[in-house]
């Protein structure tokens, strides 16, 4: 057996054992009855299987705050002006959408359809604006694992776009990841961090796992069925139908809720295509459209970072969902990102030493360290290329901080701290710290060591 087929096969063994696999998956295996079409009442489960999710998404920060503050064009009394169309306009712009996935129009399709653009409508309008934010994400990582960019639709119907949604059975995130396959896939999850609601990491698991899905079935309408109740109940209705794999033709042998979900993700795929058509607009959202990661090798609280940048804490926790207690773990051998705004970036960089300094007593306990020996500053320390760079060496004495000697050799707090590997600002007396200054630059610092402290600052201009 090669190595491909091998990990096919474990990746096919893992899918299949699982008992609930991804989000909204039914416990139990539904029967198909008798006549199935008698038992099925279209327009009342189509609203019921999506209302959940799309009111679920109020609950965000930024999402509330535009509410409150945005200039609505929406008029209720206007509902009776939303347009309606034939079949064959509807038939038209489907085929007119370019999509590897089969998007099927029929009379299940149409009713989601109406759900999204009728009875919907300020959720819909929600989303488009959240889609701004979130889509370009999804797309770029869909491009790294070859899956059609058409799947990001499926964070609509999964989560309403919430990264916090959180589904009966315990799917979390917005693509919704039980525990034991987000673990399967690679997602941290603890007690500090679940990085099932992190929208990037999330969307790297959901296209690894999509395309070891489309790779069993190959066809994309059987993955999504397959995201959704997981590749037994989708194997059983194949069984059940007599070996048949087109989703319709298995639609009745599947679970109830899978029925409706490759139906709504047609839907949501159209409604966000042609929403202009059908009277709808963006909410405008005050979520930054533009971001930056800062990775920090130390412990610091969302609210450090949001109080000395000034930023409104709600919205530093909808930009970093994962941290689950806001408290972002960083150690010297494990980094953590801080996602913020990208006009913060610089501020973030150039306060970074006031940041973690700022309330750390009260953000944390102080007294769950007394018993700790303090660590100054190991014996690695960085190498740079010797034909770029000039090695100085100056030795601490009382009354030296890291600011002090940053400043008198014109380097940065940052680039000291990183070529000393010292942690919080931590040095001792007759510690020797190494300074690198470019080539042809380095002869006016050299006697800095010699000095006196008053004689360091004059030299700084002090």
């Amino acid at each position: 057996m090669t190595r491909t087929s091998l990990t096919l096969a474990k990746v096919q063994a893992f899918l299949l054992g699982l008992f609930l696999v991804v989000p909204g998956m039914w416990a139990q295996d539904l029967p198909v009855p008798a006549n199935p079409r008698d038992t099925f009442t279209m327009e009342g489960e189509v609203e019921l299987l999506t209302e959940e999710n799309l009111d679920s998404l109020l609950n965000l920060w930024y999402v509330n705050r535009s509410l409150e503050t945005a200039v609505d064009d929406y008029q209720p009394g206007a509902d009776t002006l939303v347009p309606d169309f034939s079949d064959s306009v509807y038939l038209a712009r489907l085929a007119e959408i370019p999509s590897v996935v089969d998007l099927t129009y029929n009379r299940i399709v149409k009713n989601y359809i109406n759900v999204y653009t009728h009875n919907r409508r300020e959720q819909m309008r929600i989303m488009l604006g959240l889609s701004d934010y979130y889509f370009p994400m999804f797309e770029e990582v869909f491009d790294l694992y070859g899956v059609p960019y058409e799947l990001k639709y499926l964070s609509v119907i999964e989560s309403a776009l919430n990264p916090r949604a959180v589904s009966r059975v315990g799917a979390v995130g917005a693509w919704q990841f039980m525990y034991s396959t987000g673990k399967y896939y690679g997602l941290t999850i603890n007690s500090l961090v679940d990085e099932r609601r992190d929208p990037l990491a999330a969307s790297h698991a959901a296209a690894r796992f999509l395309a070891d899905l489309y790779r069993m079935y190959h066809d994309w309408t059987l993955a999504l069925a397959a995201y959704n109740c997981g590749p037994g109940n989708v194997n059983k209705a194949i069984r059940r139908s007599g070996g048949k794999r087109n989703f319709w033709d298995i639609y009745y042998y599947l679970p109830r809720e899978t029925r409706g979900y490759v139906p709504a993700f047609i839907a949501a795929t159209y409604s966000m295509t042609y929403f202009e058509d059908h009277l709808l607009s963006k909410t405008p959202l005050t979520l930054p459209l533009y971001t930056d990661t800062m990775l920090v090798h130390e412990p610091v609280h969302l609210k450090q970072v949001a109080e000395v940048l000034n930023l409104p804490i709600g919205q530093l926790r909808d930009l970093n969902p994962q941290y689950r207690q806001d408290v972002v773990p960083g150690t010297s051998k494990m980094a953590y990102a801080i996602r913020i705004p990208r006009d913060q970036t610089a501020a973030f960089i150039d306060l970074q030493d006031s940041i973690f300094a700022y309330k750390d007593s009260v953000f944390f306990d102080p007294g769950k360290m007394v018993a700790t020996p303090q660590h100054y500053s190991s014996s690695y320390q960085v190498d740079l290329p010797s034909d770029t760079y000039d090695k100085l060496y100056y030795t601490v004495r009382s009354g030296d901080n890291v600011g002090f000697v940053a400043d008198w050799y014109d380097v940065r707090e940052s680039d000291l701290r990183y070529w000393n590997n010292i942690n919080r600002n931590l040095i001792k007396v007759d510690q020797k710290l190494l300074i690198y200054k470019p080539k042809g630059g380095s002869e006016r610092y050299k006697n800095l060591d010699s000095m006196s402290f008053a004689e360091k600052q004059a030299f700084a201009g002090r």
